[in-house]
This record gives C-alpha cells, structure tokens and sequence, in this order.
C-alpha cells in the first residue's frame, strides 16, 4: 500500500485536476514527470511556455470552496494515490485524477465487484432479470456497480442494496439525475455509494456520460449488458470495459424486439452468454488478482525536466490531426524514446496543442 498523501498534496491534486486541458491522461503524465502536484502547478507557466501556449491553473480558492461544499454535503474526497482509492480503477488506463464519493466509500475497494447496465426504456423482462441477478451476485459477494438510468440500471441498483451497490453519475453526486430516482438515488446514499469525478454542483450533460460509462466498466471485473439497442450507451460502456482488459456478458434477447439487437450482437462478437448468474461467476472467479494490481502511485520515468524537446515538439504537433491517432505511431514516426514523445505530447497538451485521449490515443487540441 502506497504512504498517505499530505493534505496538501491532496489539495494540488484536486486543483490540477481542476485545471482546464489537464484531463487524466495529462495528470498522470506530469505527475510521473514532476513527482507531486505542488511541482506540477509551480512549473506548469513553463510547461505551457514550451508547448506554444498559456494556462491558467485552477484558483486555490476554487478548490477551497469545492472542498467546503463537498464537507457541506457530507461527500468524502478521494484522490489518486489515498489508500481508499478503488486498485480495480486504479488499474486502468489514465484513471480518474479525483473522485467525490456520497456513502460507503468502502464498497468502491472491494476486490469484486460487477457492472449491470442495460436500456433505458427497458422490458419488465429485462428489468426482472436484472434485478435478480444483482442481488444474487450481491448474495455471491460481488459490490453491484451502475449508472442510476431508468431502466436496467435502476433494477440492478434494487437488487443489489442489501449486499453492496454504486451508483457512478455524470453530474457531481448532489445532482439527482433523472430526477424520477430520488428515491433510489436517496437510498444508495444512504446504503451503498454514490460516485462522480465531477466537481459537486456540476449537472450533468452528454459528454459526461463517457466519462461515466469508463468510471462504471473500470470499477467492475466485468460488464453484464442485459439489454441494449445497436446505438446506446450500454455499448459504449461494453467497448470501455474491452479496451480495460474486462470481461464482457450479454444476455440474449429476442430477434424481434429492437432492444435486444445490440446485447445479441456483443455475443455474435465474442462476449460472454449470460443466463444467469453462474455464467458470470464462472468466468470471474479466475480474475480477481486484477484488484491487486493497480498502482496507488505515480513512478517517475527518469526523464529531466528540463530536456530540450522543442524540435520534438513540432514534429509531433505537424503528426496530429483530428483523427484520433495512437502514440506508438507517434513513436515510431519520430525514432524518439516513448518517454520523450509523452512529454512532448504533455507539452502540447496543456498548451492547447493537443489532446490527450484514455487508450493512448492523441488528436490535435482546440487552440490549433
């Protein structure tokens, strides 16, 4: 187990996170470079300088009043790197820099624990298998994680209460959306946990939900979509938790209700058949050494600060385009070292050159 983090270092952490263009990719990177927040923060004028352009950091004051308000509500804060902070999400790439947390925070650190999702305007069918699996994975000691939509989602939450449930947002976790599960959302709170890496107060939008969708599949060993049309959600969710080296499950539906044509089509590419809970107990039990493999901690990759990457800088940045493109081509395009390429693209990155996306991919930034 990593050593606690100072206070302090917790609170640069939250305002990096805070800090417009550095998402989780960008925070890990300078973080493995400058070895804390506080040294990040203090060199990131010159990081920006580098790369082209500016940055303003996120005010001291703003994180002191998203701190005031989370103690306000009760939400607990937890970053990378405390001990609290879930091994399974941990593991994944580029996790998130932050997460507010409303309940028993416990629950995220389980070493077992599986995603329920499903559509939205669901079957009563649909909803009663979900409900029932939940609760006799929740009964096998699986922690039941999900989104708290209508539908799939809010069946799984329902079944799993009693044995451990999460519900991860888009929004912070005092926004209650949809609206029409106040109660549920009431009762996870106060029995299981509710989960956000948004700032508190933030209501959610569609490009949040990604986001969301990440934090659910890397949470869980494995993802269970139990109903799902062919453009959903539920799909994006199943596709993160591949890419995060998850397991997939789908049950199996009926050719003739639309619902069912994207749960069909996972199976018809190769995940799981779920007609029960032990289909999905019996593929699970092999993985949770997963748990135990995520660092809590940054290691610094030895590269100086101070390395002169001006003429790698721009032959990085003349490679982007608005197609995601992957870093090894990157690599591979300039003959340079991995580390210097990151850094070169971290540069960018906060300068508003580039983007850095989960998955090692990259695009051009906003400001080019």
């Amino acid at each position: 187990m990593s050593p606690s983090l100072t206070e302090q270092e917790r609170r640069d952490r939250l305002r990096l996170a805070r800090t417009e263009r550095v998402g989780p990719v960008a925070f890990r990177e300078l973080l493995r470079r400058y070895g804390s927040a506080g040294a990040v923060l203090e060199a990131l004028p010159e990081i920006a300088r580098r790369g082209g352009g500016s940055i303003r950091a996120a005010l001291a004051a703003e994180v002191e009043a998203e701190l005031a308000a989370g103690e306000a509500l009760g939400a607990k804060l937890t970053v990378f790197g405390d001990p609290e902070y879930s091994r399974l999400l941990a593991a994944v790439d580029a996790p998130p820099p932050v997460l507010w947390t409303l309940g028993d925070v416990a629950i995220l650190a389980r070493p077992r624990s599986v995603a329920v999702v499903g559509a939205r305007i669901a079957s009563a069918a649909a909803q009663r298998f979900a409900r029932g699996l939940a609760s006799e994975l929740g009964q096998a000691g699986y922690a039941i994680i999900s989104g708290l939509a209508r539908g799939v989602d809010a069946a799984a939450h329902e079944g799993s209460l009693p044995h451990g449930t999460a519900a991860v947002l888009g929004g912070g976790v005092d926004d209650v959306y949809p609206p029409d599960n106040r109660g549920l959302y009431e009762r996870i709170a106060a029995e299981g946990c509710i989960v956000s890496e948004s700032p508190l107060g933030h209501r959610a939008q569609a490009k949040d939900f990604p986001r969301r969708n990440r934090i659910i599949s890397g949470l869980s060993l494995g993802v269970v979509v139990v109903e799902a049309e062919i453009r959903s959600g539920s799909l994006i969710t199943a596709r993160l938790a591949g890419e995060q080296g998850r397991e997939v499950f789908a049950v199996p539906g009926s050719p003739l209700d639309p619902r069912a044509k994207g749960s069909n089509d996972l199976i018809r590419q190769g995940a799981h058949l779920c007609e029960g809970a032990e289909d999905v107990l019996r593929v699970l039990t092999s993985m949770r050494a997963i748990a135990d493999q995520g660092p809590l901690g940054f290691e610094e990759d030895g590269l100086p600060v101070d390395a002169d990457l001006a003429e790698l800088r721009e032959q990085v940045s003349a490679l982007l385009g608005p197609t995601p493109t992957p870093c090894d081509e990157l690599v591979r395009a300039t003959g340079a070292r991995t580390a210097d390429v990151l850094a070169a693209l971290t540069e960018l990155a906060v300068a508003g050159r580039a983007d850095l996306l989960p998955g090692g991919l990259v695009t051009i930034g906003p400001q080019c």
